[in-house]
């Protein structure tokens, strides 16, 4: 079976605590051969761990791209530079995973859109909820309409990021606690929700949010909350609040109304997605969390090799920015928001 060789561009907290882990799950499909990483110690400190020699670590993202022997590159870098690096990979012709978003500004999204047929070369974007073993079950449930037709869905989202800011956590990343991109942490860890709410739903196609002001680099607000209308006719609520605890379990989490039953997921590290049925009997199907890493490096592996389609396009991924800008333009322009994508969209299974 053939590996491809793959060069790492930023070698922090994501591929640390996100993607080495399911690198080391496919060891057979997946061969680490360079690294590249602005901190020249903190390359040298995975070099041993990776096996590889003196001359497989980078500085310069550029003179990495310069050798013949990698197949493909994981982009991993602060949001900021996620569609400039993209676009200079994307230019030396090299297969890409790129970590989402997609890009920092709308501007740099629609361009990040184009870049597979700008450069005729595939890329992904790491939307890792789209692969989660969780919302994968509940779209099933909804598409086989398991609890009937789904009338409405509520969200609560819970991030404690001042706590998190103090400890040894992605939100003690500098560059996360003053973005250079609009939202701040809703924008950052909020797309991840709106990508599983599309894979399970569809797109959306109208927002109307609020927010709660506050001064706190880290996100302008406090609370979002925002109405959802689903081009299916579904409608949700989405609640997004960064600035605290949710100290009541369960937790609110996620609650899918249908005609026939609910579906409920108390939080995505449960283990547990619970169905009830109007006629009084539950089911319980358990799943292992955390495991969308893993399959999308398989997807993105098995569609290098030609056994099947990239699930996750920057297209795909331009269309969950979109609906975050939307929703940010909603709470400042006190109005009702259509989102605008320029494409139609289905979820596509993984």
């Amino acid at each position: 079976m053939k590996k491809l060789r793959m060069g790492i561009i930023g070698m922090g907290m994501a591929f640390e605590r996100l993607h080495y882990p399911a690198y080391q799950k496919l060891t057979d499909k997946f061969e680490i051969r360079a690294i590249c990483d602005l901190d020249r110690q903190k390359a040298e400190n995975w070099r041993n761990t990776l096996g590889l020699n003196p001359e497989d670590i980078y500085n310069d993202f550029h003179e990495m791209l310069k050798r013949d022997d990698l197949d493909a590159i994981d982009i991993m870098v602060p949001i900021e530079l996620n569609y400039e690096v993209t676009e200079e990979v994307a230019k030396a012709g090299k297969p890409i995973i790129c970590e989402k978003p997609l890009a920092p500004t709308r501007e740099q999204a629609m361009e990040a859109r184009a870049l597979p047929k700008k450069y005729d070369v595939p890329i992904m974007i790491a939307e890792n909820y789209r692969y989660n073993d969780e919302i994968n079950i509940i779209r099933d449930l909804v598409r086989t309409k398991d609890i009937g037709d789904v009338y409405y869905l509520i969200q609560n989202r819970v991030v404690n990021f001042p706590h998190d800011m103090l400890k040894n956590k992605f939100p003690a990343k500098e560059w996360r606690q003053h973005p250079e991109f609009p939202g701040g942490v809703y924008y950052d860890t909020g797309v991840h929700d709106i990508g599983a709410l599309q894979h399970i739903f569809g797109s959306i196609d109208t927002v109307h949010a609020f927010g709660v002001k506050q001064e706190e680099d880290f996100s302008p607000y406090s609370v979002i909350q925002a109405n959802l209308l689903f081009k299916s006719g579904i409608t949700g609520h989405f609640t997004f609040f960064c600035a605290g605890k949710e100290m009541q379990r369960p937790f609110v989490g996620l609650r899918i109304f249908g005609n026939n039953g609910m579906i409920y997921l108390e939080e995505r590290d449960c283990g547990t997605v619970n169905v009830a049925y109007n006629d009084g009997t539950s089911k319980q199907i358990p799943y292992q969390p955390q495991m969308g890493f893993y399959h999308e490096l398989l997807n993105f592996y098995k569609a290098a090799i030609g056994e099947e389609r990239n699930a996750v396009t920057p297209e795909l991924e331009y269309g969950d920015a979109m609906t975050i800008y939307a929703i940010l333009e909603s709470i400042k322009n006190e109005e009702i928001v259509k989102v605008v994508k320029e494409l139609e969209y289905e979820p596509m299974g993984v």
